[in-house]
């Protein structure tokens, strides 16, 4: 009998934050595109979005653990190295440190395949969470609203038309510079080497032909961990090689 092998989509959540003691985002625009682009696309049943906005620092820690999701989206303010902006009780600036980041996505390594940070300054976040998840998207300097929300129309269109997370990237990028704004070169993305080695011997091993059910390993073939396996051990290795530096950098 041959195995039916069935997907789970892939979860991808949005947390937006704009406090009002800030300056207004039209992040009610980015999340509609987003949305819009996913459900135009040709795999839009790979995917599951999930939306929550005037987040506090309690429904970032909660979001995670509710939703598990493999895409996590935070479309807000930043302030480079004194940390992201979200909300507290009033709605006014609630700083939450890059090292309270850090060690929250470590509580998670092995589950998140790529965080979007599309704030300012966030590449100082995300070369610190880049050890404990795969990818890792932040800004080298501050972003207007317009280039914000056309990278993330690109690299939503690509994900969404089966493209891997670099290449996502490189459409949100070319989004940017499709429209005349200067700013394409601000996103940079990081990526955890150990996590990519793993999550595509883990890809290989889904694309194989299926083979008869048995007790036995036909054709010796090695066991493959299952993925909850494949990512705690990619969780595991990102933490080894947080700690030697390993992680890649791609600026276009």
């Amino acid at each position: 009998m041959v195995k039916q092998q069935t997907t789970q989509p892939r979860k991808i959540l949005i947390l937006a934050a704009s406090p009002v003691d800030q300056a207004k985002l039209r992040l009610d625009v980015e999340n509609r595109e987003i949305d819009e682009g996913l459900r135009r696309s040709q795999h839009r049943q790979q995917f599951q979005l999930e939306k929550l906005g005037a987040v506090r620092t309690d429904d970032l820690r909660r979001a995670l653990l509710d939703n598990k999701p493999q895409f996590l989206h935070f479309c807000g303010h930043g302030t480079g190295s004194d940390g992201l902006v979200f909300e507290d009780q009033q709605g006014n600036t609630q700083l939450v440190a890059t090292e309270a980041l850090a060690n929250l996505f470590e509580l998670f390594a092995g589950q998140i395949e790529c965080v979007v940070l599309n704030a300012c300054y966030s590449e100082v976040q995300a070369s610190a969470i880049v050890q404990h998840v795969g990818y890792v998207i932040g800004m080298n300097k501050a972003i207007g609203d317009k280039a914000a929300i056309k990278f993330s129309v690109g690299f939503y269109d690509a994900l969404g038309g089966g493209r891997s997370v670099e290449d996502a990237y490189k459409f949100g990028c070319n989004a940017i510079q499709a429209e005349g704004i200067p700013e394409h070169l601000t996103p940079v993305l990081k990526i955890n080497t150990a996590w990519k080695s793993l999550l595509e011997k883990s890809q290989q091993h889904k694309n194989a032909s299926p083979i008869e059910d048995s007790s036995t390993d036909t054709f010796n073939t090695p066991t493959i961990p299952q993925n909850k396996t494949i990512h705690q051990q990619a969780g595991d290795n990102a933490k080894q090689i947080g700690e030697i530096g390993s992680a890649g950098t791609i600026n276009l």
